[in-house]
């Protein structure tokens, strides 16, 4: 293979002065993720943020782990991005066009770097899941230690295509993970799951963690349904994507990646997972979710732990689905034949990207083709588009205050302004009305009921990692609104216990409790609060 891997991305970045190397010791469940994320609530300017290697990473109960967590490879900025995509930036657009338009089936071989070490079995007890160096992502919020940039291999019980996507799971045991399939973002998973339950079997998967930048870009990518995200990924970089057969599952998994842990997700129960900070700004709380035994975990002997940061947008996470979500709006609305259509824009500040679309068209477009265009970009992708405001070419999309000035002067709410009901409500806390249906524009904006914790590492986390980060020599930070979590009342005393024991490292006695309620008779995604115990 030519197209490069995950160790060949970070020297490429090394070389480019886009990586900070930290050796000092860092708590994995305190210190790094808050750290990282000074660079994008401290007032860094956005070209200047870089990814992070952590080459000593540790924990509050003094465990060493010799696997060196790397955090913002992907898409901490536009330059990291492009680097990722192997392409310069102007020429993205076009990349995942061909990639998408034009996917390179990979390609079988006998072995790879990926399975250079194979525990099974008994081999489990000692190099578990707990041996990995997982991140907490929000300090004194999560009830645990999460995978962010696992990603999920599973085959169609019936056609046998197989689906990738990026899902968070909860680190339950040596042996067990969560899947929160996300149903409400229509991820592919969720069908593969629903088939092998009415078949009564178990759905075989395997999650890889660190992968050539290839496979975790088309990982987070939205592509059509009953399309191989590894076949994208070999129209990406142009020549096919090396693949192995899974040591104890029927999946094919990336050759060059880091580190596989193969299982099999229970269809038949559900148990409580999270809280746990989201995307979309705020602490997701408890919900039945699947869960996966482990059966094998493989991985290089020089395997480098990737971990996406996300929760409050911006971040490395609203980045990389920002600019290939835009990408393939744009080309959509041009495979319909609308015409005058020259960007789409996704807001990204705190709204994850997925509430406000912009759609720039040359100045005296056609009506018919702005309306065109409205109703398309509203009906995309599930609850994405809440706002979607069409503006002259003349208007920068990311000035909100130019926005504003166009919304003010050059549009009459009687004439020009459309409601569409009856949509989902999406990916968020609960909707403030029972009915959980969303409309495409935004009414009242205060809060209608308690909601849970802005999903940011507690404040006294962030002060001591501002003191890391001040110790290191890194750039001035000014903070910026907000760059700490607090509660919104939705938060119990039970799910305080659970945060403070999780960064103490004490978050096996968490997961015990909730795989003693585990349940069988409830939808996956149901929040714990509406089901009677």
């Amino acid at each position: 293979m030519t197209y490069p891997d995950l160790h060949d991305h970070v020297r490429r970045l090394d070389e480019a002065g886009l990586l900070v190397r930290v050796r000092r010791a860092i708590d994995k469940n305190t210190e790094l993720h808050p750290l990282v994320r000074w660079q994008f609530c401290g007032g860094i300017p956005p070209e200047q943020r870089k990814a992070f290697l952590f080459e000593n990473v540790v924990d509050a109960q003094g465990r060493k782990y010799g696997t060196p967590v790397l955090v913002g490879a992907l898409a901490s900025n536009r330059d990291i991005y492009a680097m990722s995509m192997g392409c310069a930036l102007d020429e993205v657009g076009a990349q995942w066009a061909r990639a998408i338009g034009e996917p390179i089936e990979p390609k079988l071989v006998e072995d790879g770097p990926c399975q250079e070490l194979v525990f099974t079995g008994d081999d489990l007890a000692e190099n578990g899941l707990d041996t990995l160096p997982v991140p907490i992502s929000s300090p004194g919020w999560d009830n645990g230690p999460y995978l962010t940039s696992g990603h999920y291999i599973t085959r169609h019980p019936e056609t046998g295509v197989q689906n990738s996507g990026n899902y968070r799971g909860q680190i339950k045991s040596a042996t067990c993970v969560g899947m929160n399939a996300s149903r409400e973002l229509n991820q592919g998973i969720a069908e593969h799951w629903d088939v092998a339950r009415a078949r009564r079997e178990p759905l075989p998967c395997a999650i890889v963690v660190g992968a050539p930048p290839c496979v975790t870009l088309t990982a987070v990518q939205k592509v059509p349904i009953g399309v191989d995200e590894n076949a994208v990924a070999g129209g990406l970089v142009g020549e096919p994507l090396n693949v192995v057969r899974a040591r104890t599952v029927d999946v094919l998994v990336p050759a060059e990646a880091e580190i596989v842990i193969e299982g099999l997700i229970d269809t038949e129960l559900l148990e409580p997972e999270a809280p746990f900070g989201e995307s979309h700004g705020h602490v997701n709380l408890q919900e039945f979710n699947a869960f996966m035994n482990v059966t094998a975990i493989t991985r290089r002997r020089d395997a480098i732990f990737p971990s996406i940061i996300s929760q409050v947008t911006p971040s490395e996470s609203s980045l990389i689905k920002k600019l290939a979500y835009e990408e393939r709006f744009l080309t959509t609305l041009k495979e319909l034949g609308v015409r005058g259509v020259k960007r789409v824009f996704l807001h990204e500040p705190l709204t994850n990207i997925r509430k406000f679309v912009v759609l720039v068209f040359e100045r005296g477009a056609e009506r018919t083709n702005v309306w065109r265009a409205l109703y398309a970009a509203s009906s995309m992708q599930n609850a994405v588009g809440k706002f979607t405001i069409a503006v002259d070419d003349d208007i920068e999309p990311e000035n909100t205050d130019a926005i504003l000035w166009a919304l003010a002067y050059r549009m009459d709410p009687r004439h020009d302004m459309q409601v569409l009901e009856h949509r989902a409500w999406g990916h968020g806390p609960k909707a403030p009305y029972d009915d959980e249906e969303d409309a495409a524009i935004l009414f009242d904006a205060t809060l209608k009921r308690p909601y849970p914790p802005i999903s940011l590492p507690k404040r006294e986390y962030m002060e001591h990692a501002r003191e890391i980060w001040e110790e290191l020599g890194l750039p001035r930070i000014e903070p910026q609104a907000p760059w700490f979590g607090y509660s919104l009342g939705d938060w119990s005393e039970e799910f305080e216990a659970e945060a403070a024991a999780a960064v103490r490292g004490e978050f096996w006695e968490t997961s015990r409790k909730n795989e003693a309620r585990r349940r069988g008779d409830v939808p996956m995604n149901t929040p714990v609060s509406d089901v009677q115990e």
